[in-house]
């Protein structure tokens, strides 16, 4: 199968075409040719898309999808699809499904269901038996088996001695360890952020010291045993603070941001709209604000959409009763566009592929081809109509989003919306 991408821009820090203007030629997933004008024959599919734009394949590093066990809230075949359509040529999926995903056995599932996809399926394994929080799990096995890293998703390491044995273990294969930023005694039962939204509201609050706590509390770890350390989802001004010295300081530590924490302040709860309950909750304008500067300098790694798809018996309810989560991954790039550069947010997207050991493919002649199309122009309102997950708890529903995904071209196919 031959496709030709007419005048696409591309945006690939590391090709050496970066920001020109060219014909892009694949030829049975390679990139067989770049110029300024291609002629094909009959046997090419021709793409010309308005503004058109291509960058090495994005990936997110938080995904859930609920097969198997929760069918009803995702399957692993439409999330693919999703994921795809949205700009995705690989997930990191986590452990969060009935069973946990703690094994090989299971495992092994994910791998065989997203087998021939144009999306890769990345399984990050239960840091713990169960995800209990009391035993590690067969780590090595399970990287053996495609396990990109290790955690207990949503649920922090609560006791400091079994961080301390998984990162001391997990250097004996180059593993990556995941801790959730919680301390769940300081928490409590607080669903939003302890401020002054939370006191007008009437709501249990969480403040951002139980994040804060549990960073600390991780580094100082972090830095006795060595080892790699992925922090996701931080929400806080003091938590990139934390983690911009710890880089400092030589220690193997990253972390991520989520399109909402970027995007979105506690202001939004006004209404005691469930789709804004999120884990970590949204922060303070103050907070948003050194996220996307940490975005900006690299103190945060990447940016993930945190996608959760939650049913509606689950989410549609009573704040105090809502499951936590929103889906991401139709909304995130044109959210992420609206308050930062572009070239900044596809090097958000890409650049956690070599922190979690995925392959990356600079787009120049020779090389697989492995791109993501969009435009970064043009203002959308984000309804329900633009959802194609099987849940609808979006966070973006009726704001104005920045740019267009395509669609992306990757493993021999390519998948447009």
């Amino acid at each position: 199968m031959k496709v030709l991408l007419k005048a696409a821009t591309i945006i690939d820090a590391d090709s050496p075409y970066n920001n020109q203007t060219v014909d892009v030629l694949i030829d049975n997933g390679i990139i067989s040719k770049i110029d300024h004008t291609i002629s094909t024959n009959t046997d090419t599919e021709e793409l010309a898309l308005e503004n058109l734009h291509i960058s090495q394949g994005w990936f997110d590093s938080s995904v859930c999808i609920g097969e198997p066990g929760f069918e009803e809230r995702e399957t692993i075949t439409n999330a693919l699809d999703v994921a795809a359509q949205n700009g995705f040529t690989a997930i990191a999926v986590h452990p969060n499904s009935n069973p946990v995903i703690d094994n090989t056995a299971t495992l092994s599932f994910l791998k065989a269901k997203s087998f021939g996809k144009a999306t890769n399926l990345h399984p990050i394994g239960s840091l713990t038996t169960g995800s209990k929080g009391i035993d590690l799990a067969e780590l090595y096995d399970m990287q053996e088996h495609g396990a990109i890293a290790f955690g207990d998703y949503k649920k922090p390491i609560n006791n400091p001695n079994l961080l301390k044995l998984a990162l001391l273990y997990t250097q004996n294969f180059n593993g990556l360890v995941q801790s959730y930023p919680q301390d769940n005694q300081i928490a409590g039962k607080g669903m939003v952020h302890e401020g002054e939204q939370s006191t007008l509201l009437g709501l249990k609050a969480i403040p951002a010291l139980a994040e804060e706590l549990q960073i600390a509390r991780d580094l100082f770890v972090l830095e006795y045993t060595g080892g790699k350390l992925h922090i996701p989802t931080i929400s806080t001004e003091k938590s990139v603070s934390l983690i911009r010295e710890a880089k400092r300081k030589g220690l193997q530590v990253t972390c991520s941001v989520t399109t909402h924490h970027l995007t979105l302040t506690d202001e939004v709860l006004s209404d005691y709209d469930s789709n804004y309950k999120v884990q970590p909750p949204l922060r303070t304008k103050k907070d948003v604000i050194a996220l996307i500067r940490g975005v900006e300098d690299h103190t945060i790694d990447m940016i993930t959409s945190d996608h959760r798809p939650m049913d509606t018996e689950n989410k549609k309810v009573e704040f105090d009763n809502a499951s936590y989560g929103t889906i991401g991954l139709e909304s995130s790039f044109g959210a992420c566009n609206t308050v930062l550069p572009t070239s900044t947010v596809i090097n958000s997207f890409t650049r956690g592929k070599s922190i979690f050991g995925i392959p990356t493919f600079p787009i120049n002649v020779g090389n697989k081809a492995e791109v993501t199309l969009f435009s970064p122009t043009g203002d959308t309102v984000f309804t329900t109509n633009h959802i194609q997950s099987s849940s609808d708890n979006s966070a973006f529903i009726n704001r104005t989003l920045r740019g267009t995904v395509y669609g992306i071209y990757a493993n021999q196919q390519l998948k447009l919306k």
